[in-house]
């Protein structure tokens, strides 16, 4: 980063947390929301306001399955997390559907959803797949994914019976994209939130920081990487499945509950995604358009980490 951040409240770093509802079960949500409550974090927690039509790619619950649920997800929010989207649900959904969906999310929770991360399964995610890539760049990452991501994002297709670009523009604000393995989010992408001019159906995007599976969450918030991150006065927005591992037979995984038990003891501004991209975007001296040299040096800083790692 060119210029340390002075983060509110006198904060020294920032940190949070999306969490995508894969593999997800109610029971898992509330020991890990309410674990992560009381030790004074506030995060963002996807959500999927639509019920299955269709054979869903994954078990994680949805909205439309049960009140119960949708009840707690209000008061998740009352005492101050986010709840984004996820697609409206674990399957590709129509244009219709997903209009339908983000309706349903308002009517759930008096809101539109300000951020979203696209399902891996969904082809009406926004610019996903070699999408995410530009000219050579996106030949580069066709050869390391050996085509297999061609044609499985059209969301951003005007025409196209998942287009739903317009509605995205409308009424969300930030979309993720890139993951990277630095604990500090924003040492690898120090443009975030930033605006894509070749992508104008998404307003920002901002990236993460892997730990989608609790075995690479332990592995990525070691306790040296955490002095790193506060030394840095940095910022990291972990991209996270609770469902996946972090609580099992009863109860949670004891490394991750030392992990965040550390963190809460460090002088961290702990909000959700959407306030901490929003005091970014407010730092930003000029626009937030994303210039072409930018643009090929995070993709490529991207495909390189995919090179050595496999990283999604």
């Amino acid at each position: 980063m060119e210029q340390r951040i002075s983060w509110p409240e006198g904060r020294a770093f920032a940190f949070t947390i999306f969490d995508d509802p894969d593999s997800q079960t109610f029971e898992a949500s509330k020991a890990v929301y309410g674990f992560l409550k009381d030790c004074g974090f506030r995060t963002t927690k996807g959500v999927w306001p639509n019920r299955p039509t269709r054979t869903p790619s994954d078990c994680g619950l949805t909205c439309g399955e049960s009140a119960e649920y949708v009840d707690w997800l209000g008061k998740l929010q009352a005492a101050g997390f986010e709840l984004g989207l996820h697609n409206v649900t674990s399957h590709t959904s129509l244009r219709e559907e997903t209009l339908a969906g983000l309706g349903q999310f308002e009517r759930y929770f008096g809101h539109f959803p300000q951020s979203l991360t696209n399902h891996y399964f969904c082809q009406e995610s926004m610019y996903w797949g070699e999408r995410r890539c530009t000219g050579f760049n996106r030949m580069v990452y066709n050869g390391v994914t050996l085509g297999r991501k061609r044609g499985i994002s059209y969301g951003h297709e005007k025409g196209h019976a998942y287009f739903w670009g317009d509605a995205c523009k409308e009424r969300i604000k930030y979309v993720r994209n890139f993951v990277f393995r630095d604990v500090n989010t924003l040492r690898a992408c120090p443009l975030m939130p930033y605006h894509d001019p070749l992508r104008p159906y998404v307003n920002y995007w901002f990236a993460s920081t892997g730990g989608n599976s609790v075995e690479v969450y332990v592995r990525c918030l070691t306790e040296e990487r955490l002095d790193r991150l506060v030394e840095e006065g940095g910022a990291c927005i972990m991209y996270v499945h609770f469902g996946h591992g972090f609580y099992d037979a009863g109860k949670l995984d004891s490394r991750f509950r030392a992990i965040m038990e550390s963190l809460a003891r460090r002088k961290g501004w702990f909000v959700p995604v959407t306030p901490l991209l929003d005091f970014l975007l407010s730092q930003k001296a000029g626009p937030a358009d994303l210039a072409n040299k930018d643009r090929a040096a995070l993709e490529r800083r991207w495909l390189l980490q995919k090179l050595r790692s496999g990283t999604a």
